[in-house]
């Protein structure tokens, strides 16, 4: 079965970022949300006008999702907050009295709880945790032991949840309970080979499959629920961060990606490093859930 299938790629509208990550699909306003970690600056697309919108935080931010009750939640250095008209908002800060660690990439659940996780910045093993921000502003703590704590995505019947933590090299499935938000069953799913970078961020698609963005890898690949490789889109630059389905008809994956930690020479190979790409890579995703009841 041939798998190296490749789809055009073009290039959004949009900045250069240093290091882009966490697109999200904002349905309500039909625009794309994505964030330049390292610069704290807050990206929107809005498709139809055709006009980006960026809030600038001056701190970093791995994540932002449109909140139900208008506004956005983000994962920040510290831990959650909420923005609304520039006006921030602290949810939960899990991290205030930990200087050595930063927020990174998280999503909401198929019940609108917002998932993210830490790392620290020295990337030491273990320092992380995977944290649950229930819509009550209740936090949880359900992972600890984490070292990057990246993609997290779920299945359209909300039976499995689907997590990464980059330095293991691997994907891991969990069982999802919906109700509570309870995770269990923790097993490897993929596990990818060194020579293919780190698994980064991921999305998950109409048909069930994975989509799971390559860090040092030039590609996004696509995997089945079993966990096996369907197909591989190359990408023209070494770090894509993560994807997301997006668009009127969600029908469009989107790629984020990094400048972080290139020199000079590697810049001028890939002119395209830290743009927003999307390509049409025939099939569609699952909508974004927002944060809140």
């Amino acid at each position: 079965m041939k798998v190296h299938a490749g789809s055009p790629i073009d290039v959004v509208r949009g900045p250069r970022c240093h290091h882009g990550e966490g697109p999200v699909w904002d349905d309500a306003a039909q625009r794309l949300l994505w964030v330049d970690l390292t610069a704290g600056d807050v990206h929107a697309l809005d498709l139809g006008r055709d006009v980006v919108e960026t809030v600038r935080l001056g701190r970093e931010v791995g994540i932002a999702v449109p909140r139900k009750d208008g506004g956005l939640a983000l994962a920040v250095r510290e831990g959650f907050i909420a923005l609304d008209d520039g006006r921030e908002t602290v949810l939960a800060t899990p991290l205030d009295a930990r200087p050595n660690l930063r927020m990174n990439d998280g999503a909401c659940d198929p019940a609108g709880r917002f998932w993210a996780g830490s790392m620290a910045y020295d990337e030491r093993p273990g320092a992380g945790s995977l944290y649950r921000l229930d819509t009550n502003g209740q936090l949880a703590t359900m992972l600890e032991d984490v070292t990057i704590s990246n993609g997290l995505a779920w299945d359209r019947e909300a039976r499995w949840m689907y997590y990464i933590d980059s330095a293991t090299g691997g994907l891991d499935r969990f069982r999802y309970e919906v109700e509570t938000g309870e995770i269990c069953e923790r097993r490897r799913l993929i596990d990818f080979p060194a020579a293919l970078g780190q698994p980064d961020g991921l999305a998950v698609d109409g048909e069930g499959c994975l989509w799971v963005a390559m860090f040092d890898g030039w590609q996004v690949r696509r995997h089945g629920p079993d966990g096996r490789l369907l197909r591989v889109i190359d990408v023209p630059v070494q770090r894509p961060t993560s994807c997301a389905f997006g668009g009127e008809g969600l029908d469009r994956l989107f790629v984020t990606t990094s400048r972080f930690g290139l020199d000079a020479t590697a810049l001028a190979e890939q002119p395209l490093a830290g743009a927003l790409l999307v390509s049409d890579v025939g099939v569609g995703g699952l909508a974004t859930p927002a944060y809140g009841d």
